[in-house]
């Protein structure tokens, strides 16, 4: 019999206010989990605007404790309610005036398990980061979940290689990838990038992207979340480029030891040979 990972991701629009992205989100979690989700990842700082593309500490607003902040808290009550595994992208404030770019990973049974810290923060036009972010300061960190270990890479992240392979390294079966994304900048790497990590790694990954045109900017968010097998195909289509979408994919876990039998990329790593790829 199959070993089959039911798996959600969520691409929301900015509502105007956070309130409302939470009760969006809190419904689209309903929703996967009536479709037999078992674990269902939000979109890079979900409750939020996209407020990177300005410079305004105006912005600063909207950081939480993570875990002891009231989202997380909520998140565990949602994931113990409906049974899944969830990954919520947040703006953490470690203390006053130290902030990063965060998701918290919560277990089926509403424990909290830990978070992902952003390490490769970017300043480019329309995306000043590190105005409001720290580099991450936790590494790669895995998770034991009800689905099996998982792994979270944010947005900017997947141009590195570098952070795919720890988690694979550390044992990932499947990576979650949120993200705040448009389409004039990236759209073309959108769809080579993710699958190319995939295959690299031999996991799955979900890919998630935001949608619309939000009031702080022109960045186009153009959706098309998906998630993508080891061997680097799409699973069914990726969702809208224009609306919202809750997609619920079934993933083949089976697929994981195929792949790594047949190509053991494993098994032929060089790491004696990649010293100066850590120098600084």
């Amino acid at each position: 019999m199959a070993n089959i990972v039911r798996a959600g991701l969520v691409q929301q629009k900015w509502t105007g206010d956070k309130d409302s992205m939470i009760a969006n989100a809190v419904e689209a979690i309903a929703s996967a989990a009536s479709q037999g989700a078992q674990v269902v990842c939000l979109q890079e700082l979900f409750y939020g605007p996209y407020f990177c593309q300005v410079q305004d500490t105006d912005y600063y607003s909207y950081t939480e404790g993570i875990p002891d902040g009231p989202t997380t808290e909520l998140m565990c009550e949602v994931a113990e309610r409906h049974g899944v595994v969830l990954i919520v992208p947040m703006y953490e404030q470690e203390q006053p005036g130290v902030y990063f770019n965060t998701a918290a990973v919560i277990d089926a049974d509403g424990t909290y398990l830990g978070k992902h810290r952003k390490n490769h923060i970017p300043q480019v036009k329309g995306f000043w980061e590190k105005f409001y972010f720290r580099p991450g300061n936790l590494g790669y960190p895995v998770f034991d979940t009800a689905v099996g270990r998982i792994g979270v890479y944010i947005c900017y992240e997947r141009h590195f290689p570098e952070g795919w392979r720890a988690l694979g390294l550390a044992g990932a079966k499947i990576v979650f990838n949120p993200s705040a994304t448009s389409r004039s900048l990236s759209q073309h790497l959108w769809r080579l990038e993710q699958p190319a990590a995939a295959v690299a790694n031999e996991y799955f990954i979900g890919a998630i992207n935001r949608v619309g045109v939000e009031p702080l900017g022109d960045n186009d968010f153009y959706g098309q979340t998906y998630f993508v097998d080891p061997r680097g195909q799409l699973i069914g289509d990726a969702a809208s480029d224009t609306e919202e979408e809750v997609l619920v994919r079934d993933l083949d876990m089976d697929m994981l030891a195929e792949v790594r039998d047949l190509w053991a990329f494993y098994r032929d790593r060089r790491p004696d040979t990649y010293e100066s790829l850590t120098r600084p």
